[in-house]
C-alpha cells in the first residue's frame, strides 16, 4: 500500500467533517493508519447520511422490491419496470431540500437536473417530470421568496431541458416554516435490451470525465444535507450547486448517443459527493478498483485542492468507464456535441482507489469497506411524547351552511388551485402529454404503442404526524387509487422519505413506523418499491418537520381509448359514489383549516377495500363505462365534488348519504364517478360483484352544485366556487 503524501488528520478534523469518534476510529482501523485530509473528506462524504443511508438502511430492507414487472430494484441510479411491447420505464424520486431552503432557485433547479441525470445514465430518455413541494405558512419569514424561487427554478430547468413537468403536489403547513421540502421525480423510457447499469468492470478499461468543468460550488453538499439547520445555515450558500440546463441538454443527447455505440461499460452522474461517490459506487458495484489522476480533471478555476476536486458537486458532469481501445469512438461523440472529455484514470483489479495529483498519491483507500461497509445504525426509537393526547378525538363542529364552509376551505393556499405554479412549467413539450397537472394522475402516451404511462405523487404529512404507520399506508393507497381513476395498473413505487433528525428517538420511531406502513400497503396492493431516497435532518433549531414519506407511483394503461375525465363531462350523466363514509375527521382539512384543530386518529386504511375499489375502477375504465372518476381524499366529498364540477364548469344535483359534518369526512377507499344513464345498471352490478359499495347520488347538470345532505339543503354557483378556488394561491402570495 502506498502511503498518501499529505499529512494525517486527527479526531477534531473528523468531527468537523461530520464523523463521530467511533466512525473515525473505524476508519483508522480500515486504513491501518490515520487518514490524511483528502481521505478524510472522501470517507466523511461516503459515510454521510445522504450517501450511506446509515440510519435508514436497516429498515429499508423491509420493503418489498420484487414483482412481475420489476427489472431493476433499489441499488442502481433508478428503478426499472417493464411496460410491454419491448419498452421499460425508468424512474426515481430524490430530495433537494436543504439546498432549496438556502438558495431556492438553484437548489430546486439542480434538484431537477440531478434526477434527470439519474434517468439517462440508465440509458433511458426522460419524458416526464413531477415534483412534490412542501412550504410553510405563506406569511412565515422568507416563504414568498422561497415559493417564487423554487417554482422558477423547477420551471426554468425543466423547460430548458425540453422535458414536461406533468404533475405532482404542493402543500402549505407551518411545520415546514423552517425547512421546506423539494422532491423531484423523473421518468424515462428505453428499449428493454438497452438498459445500462453503473458497474465498473474490466481492469484496464479507461475512466472518462465528460461535461462541465469542476469548480468549488457544491463542495461537501452531501454532508450539509446530513445536518440540521440552525441560525447560521445561510452561510452554507457555497454548498449549493449552480445549474446549467443548456449544458445538461447537450450532455443528455451526447450520453444517449454514446450508449448506442456499445463502447460504454458504465455511466454515472457526479451528483452528491461528486467524483467521490460516482467513482467509488461504480467500482463497488463492479467489485473492482480504480486509479484516478486528478491532474487530468478539467477545472473551472485554478488552485483546486485534491479534497475540493473529489468533493465538488459542480453540475452537468458524468464519469464513465469505456471499453479499452474504444476511447476515440466516445471522444468523437462527445466532442461532436461540444463537450469536454478527458481520460482521468482506469479500472483496476485491486479493490482500492488510488488517487494521484501532481505525481503524488494523495489518497489510497479500500473501496468496499467505505461503501458496502459504511456504518449501519438501528437508532433508538421512542413513541413521541404527547402522541396519545394528540390522537384524542376532537369534537367536530357543525359547518352550518355546507356550501359556505366549502367556499372557505377552497379559499386557502392548501386547497386552492395550484395552476399559478404549474402554468410556469411546460407540460406539453414532446407532445406525449395526454393528461397534465390538476387531475388524479398525469398520463403520457408511449408513442408507437397503444400504451399510456400514468404517474402520481401522494402523502398527507398531517396524517403521518398523527399516526406515521397509518399515514404512510394511506399515501400508498391513495396513489394506487389515483392511478386507478385513469385506468392504470400500478407497476412500482419510488419514495422520498423526509424526516427530522434520526438521532432523535421520536423521529427514528416515526421513520420506522412509516417504513412499515409503506411495506404493508405495498405488499397488500402488490406494488414493489423499486427506487427512492431518504432525507433526514429536516429541522431547524430543533423543530422538526412533520414526517413526510412521499410516494410517487407509476402505472401502465393498456390503451388510451377510454381514458376517463377527472371531472363531470355531460349533463344528465349519473353520479355514483363508490365506498362508504365512516365519519373520520382526524387530521382533516376541515378541522385544520376552518377550526385550527390538528388532532385525532387519521382515517383508517382498509387495504382490501382499496384493492377492490382500484380493481373496479380499472375494469370500468378499460370497459369504457366511466365518463369521469375522481378519488375522495383531502377535504372529503365536498372538495372532491367541487373539483369534479370545475373541469367543465358543470354543476350537479346530489342527494348524499352524509350529514353536513360528514360532507367533509376524509374516509378512504372512496371515489366519485359519473356514467351515462345507460351504463348505470352494469356499473352497479359490477361493483356488487366485486364487493364495492355503490350508490347513485344524483345527476350532472346546470351551473350550480345543489346538495341535499341528510335533509340539509345547500346550493352554490359553480362559477362562484371556481373563482375563489382558482385565485386563492396568487391572492395569498399577494400577486
Amino acid at each position: 500500500m502506498s502511503r498518501a503524501a499529505e499529512p494525517t488528520v486527527d479526531l477534531a478534523a473528523a468531527e468537523a467533517q461530520g464523523l463521530t469518534q467511533e466512525e473515525f476510529e473505524n476508519l483508522c482501523h480500515i486504513l491501518g493508519r490515520d487518514p490524511n485530509h483528502t481521505e478524510l473528506g472522501i470517507a466523511s462524504a461516503l459515510w454521510s447520511e445522504h450517501c450511506s443511508y446509515k440510519s435508514s438502511k436497516a429498515y429499508l430492507r423491509e420493503f418489498p422490491t420484487q414483482g412481475a414487472h420489476v427489472l431493476q430494484g433499489p441499488g442502481e441510479n433508478a428503478g426499472v419496470v417493464e411496460l410491454g411491447h419491448g419498452w421499460v420505464a425508468v424512474f426515481k424520486m430524490e430530495s433537494h431540500n436543504h439546498p432549496s431552503y438556502i438558495e431556492p432557485y438553484q437548489g430546486a433547479a439542480t434538484g431537477v437536473g440531478g434526477i434527470l441525470r439519474d434517468i439517462f445514465t440508465m440509458g433511458a430518455r426522460p419524458i416526464a417530470l413531477m415534483n412534490a413541494l412542501r412550504f410553510g405558512s405563506i406569511d412565515a419569514p422568507r416563504m414568498r421568496h422561497l415559493v417564487d424561487g423554487v417554482v422558477r427554478g423547477i420551471g426554468d430547468y425543466g423547460n430548458c431541458m425540453g422535458v414536461p413537468t406533468i404533475g405532482g403536489e404542493t402543500d402549505f403547513h407551518p411545520s415546514f416554516n423552517g425547512n421546506i421540502l423539494v422532491n423531484a421525480f423523473a421518468l424515462g423510457v428505453a428499449r428493454r435490451d438497452s438498459i445500462l447499469r453503473a458497474r465498473a468492470s474490466g481492469p484496464g478499461n479507461p475512466i472518462l470525465y465528460v461535461g462541465s468543468r469542476t469548480g468549488r460550488d457544491g463542495i461537501h453538499g452531501a454532508t450539509m444535507a446530513s445536518e440540521s439547520f440552525d441560525a447560521d445555515s445561510e452561510e452554507k450558500l457555497p454548498t449549493v450547486q449552480v445549474g446549467d440546463p443548456f449544458t445538461e441538454k447537450i450532455l443528455l443527447e451526447a450520453c444517449l448517443q454514446a450508449l448506442k455505440s456499445g463502447a460504454v461499460v458504465a455511466l454515472q452522474d457526479m451528483g452528491a459527493a461528486g467524483l467521490t461517490s460516482s467513482s467509488f459506487e461504480m467500482a463497488s458495484r463492479g467489485r473492482t478498483g480504480l486509479v484516478l489522476n486528478l491532474d487530468k480533471v478539467p477545472r473551472r478555476e485554478p488552485g483546486l485542492t485534491p479534497w475540493e476536486i473529489m468533493l465538488s458537486e459542480s453540475q452537468e458532469r458524468m464519469v464513465l468507464v469505456a471499453q479499452r481501445g474504444k476511447e476515440d469512438v466516445l471522444r468523437h461523440v462527445f466532442e461532436r456535441w461540444g463537450l469536454e472529455v478527458e481520460t482521468i484514470g482506469e479500472v483496476t483489479a485491486t479493490g482500492r482507489a488510488v488517487i494521484r495529483d501532481q505525481g503524488k498519491v494523495v489518497a489510497d483507500l479500500p473501496i468496499r469497506p467505505l461503501t458496502d461497509g459504511a456504518p449501519v445504525y438501528r437508532r433508538p426509537a421512542l413513541e413521541p411524547a404527547g402522541l396519545a393526547e394528540r390522537q384524542t378525538k376532537a369534537k367536530v363542529p357543525d359547518p352550518g351552511d355546507p356550501a359556505k364552509a366549502l367556499t372557505k376551505m377552497l379559499d386557502t393556499p392548501e386547497l386552492g388551485s395550484k395552476s399559478w405554479i404549474w402554468q410556469q412549467y411546460d407540460h406539453t413539450v414532446r407532445t406525449n402529454t395526454v393528461r397534465g397537472p390538476g387531475g388524479d394522475a398525469a398520463v403520457v402516451a408511449l408513442k408507437g404503442t397503444p400504451l399510456g404511462i400514468a404517474m402520481t405523487c401522494d402523502v398527507n404529512p398531517v396524517y403521518c404526524y398523527l399516526d406515521p404507520r397509518t399515514g404512510a399506508m394511506q399515501a400508498v393507497a391513495e396513489a394506487v387509487r389515483n392511478l386507478a381513476c385513469v385506468g392504470a395498473e400500478p407497476l412500482g413505487v419510488s419514495d422520498c422519505l423526509n424526516f427530522g433528525n434520526p438521532e432523535n428517538p421520536e423521529v427514528s420511531w416515526q421513520f420506522r413506523e412509516s417504513v412499515r406502513g409503506i411495506s404493508e400497503a405495498c405488499r397488500a396492493l402488490d406494488v414493489p418499491v423499486i427506487s427512492g431516497n431518504v432525507s433526514f435532518y429536516n429541522e431547524t433549531e430543533g423543530e422538526s418537520i412533520h414526517p413526510t414519506p412521499a410516494i410517487s407511483m407509476a402505472g401502465v394503461l393498456p390503451d388510451l381509448t377510454n381514458l376517463p375525465a377527472t371531472g363531470f363531462v355531460e349533463a344528465k350523466d349519473q353520479v355514483i359514489l363508490l365506498g362508504v363514509d365512516h365519519g373520520e375527521h382526524g387530521g382533516s382539512a376541515y378541522m385544520r383549516l376552518l377550526h385550527g384543530v390538528e388532532q385525532g386518529l387519521p382515517p383508517a386504511v382498509d387495504l382490501a377495500a382499496e384493492g377492490s375499489l382500484a380493481a373496479l375502477l380499472r375494469y370500468l375504465a378499460f370497459d369504457g363505462a366511466l365518463r369521469s372518476a375522481h378519488d375522495v381524499s383531502t377535504g372529503g366529498l365536498g372538495v372532491a365534488l367541487a373539483e369534479a364540477c370545475f373541469e367543465h364548469g358543470l354543476g350537479a344535483d346530489l342527494k348524499l348519504p352524509v350529514d353536513p359534518v360528514g360532507f367533509f369526512s376524509e374516509t378512504q377507499a372512496r371515489a366519485v364517478i359519473s356514467v351515462t344513464p345507460k351504463a348505470v345498471d352494469g356499473v352497479l352490478a359490477e361493483a356488487e360483484r366485486r364487493g364495492v359499495p355503490a350508490l347513485v347520488v344524483g345527476a350532472v347538470g346546470g351551473d350550480s352544485l345543489k346538495l341535499n345532505l341528510d335533509g340539509t339543503k345547500s346550493k352554490i354557483q359553480v362559477a362562484e366556487l371556481h373563482s375563489v378556488w382558482s385565485t386563492a394561491l396568487p391572492r395569498a402570495l399577494e400577486l
